[in-house]
């Protein structure tokens, strides 16, 4: 049996939740393990984003369930997915064009890195200062921020988590929330991402589909899940943590060594 799709079933049900780009190491597993060109592996990368997307849809049922009985929190999820839209939509279809450099892309994870680590030394130096938010204090300028960021991980090598958790991080928002509401947002702006990849592109999932094969592309679908459900669960134990600087200095020291060795290794 193929490993590859394994392989990259598993990079996908990890990084699509850290604050590194899935996207991008997609990218660079697939040229070095399939030597296909990066608009190729990004389409691939969306397939198994499926499996991603059933983890969410899983891991957050009863969360899903409660916002959808919640006429206020529905309304501000309304809001933030139309603003990714309205962001992320022309940032995709120009995304072959930027996919030309895609192995330069992990600068802007880095600077998200070192942000992260300021934020982390200001929030401990001035912790019995700050109040803390969570779910009761989102407001429609914070969704419209939450939304518009989201919508910048259609760029190549931003990654879609790790600028929604650190968003929200930035804005003082509680750990826990922040990833919950990160990975449910997650959900349909990865649905929108892959309807708009089968409208606009084709030709790239017709060659994915003769290079990876249906049965490829299934076992990476089943591997991103099956991973995916399992790093949420361990990601959502680390939010329960109250000293949110943690948070910061662990979310930003993954982005920046991960980015570092994709620049170097790249």
């Amino acid at each position: 049996m193929d490993l590859y799709p394994i392989i990259l079933g598993i990079i996908q049900g990890i990084s699509e939740w850290l604050p590194i780009s899935s996207k991008t190491q997609i990218l660079i597993a697939s040229n070095y393990l399939l030597n296909i060109n990066p608009s190729i592996g990004y389409t691939f990368g969306l397939f198994m984003e499926i499996g991603t997307v059933l983890s969410a849809l899983l891991y957050f049922r009863r969360d899903i369930y409660q916002i959808l009985k919640d006429k206020k929190m529905l309304y501000y999820i309304i809001i933030a997915i139309i603003f990714t839209g309205l962001v992320g939509a022309p940032l995709y279809i120009i995304s072959d064009k930027l996919l030309e450099n895609a192995y330069n892309t992990s600068i802007p994870m880095i600077i998200l890195g070192l942000i992260l680590i300021l934020d982390g030394i200001y929030i401990y130096y001035t912790r019995n200062k700050i109040k803390i938010k969570d779910k009761k204090d989102l407001n429609l300028r914070d969704i419209i921020i939450i939304g518009i960021a989201q919508g910048l991980a259609a760029l190549p090598g931003v990654s879609r988590s790790g600028i929604t958790v650190s968003t929200m991080l930035l804005m003082e928002y509680d750990p826990k929330f922040a990833f919950s509401l990160s990975y449910i947002l997650y959900i349909p702006a990865a649905l929108g991402a892959f309807f708009l990849t089968i409208l606009a592109s084709k030709s790239n999932i017709i060659y994915v589909a003769s290079t990876i094969g249906y049965y490829g592309i299934l076992t990476a679908i089943i591997v991103s899940f099956i991973v995916g459900y399992l790093t949420i669960g361990i990601l959502m134990k680390l939010a329960k943590s109250k000293k949110i600087y943690y948070i910061d200095y662990i979310l930003g020291s993954i982005a920046i060594i991960i980015s570092l060795i994709g620049l170097i290794y790249g």
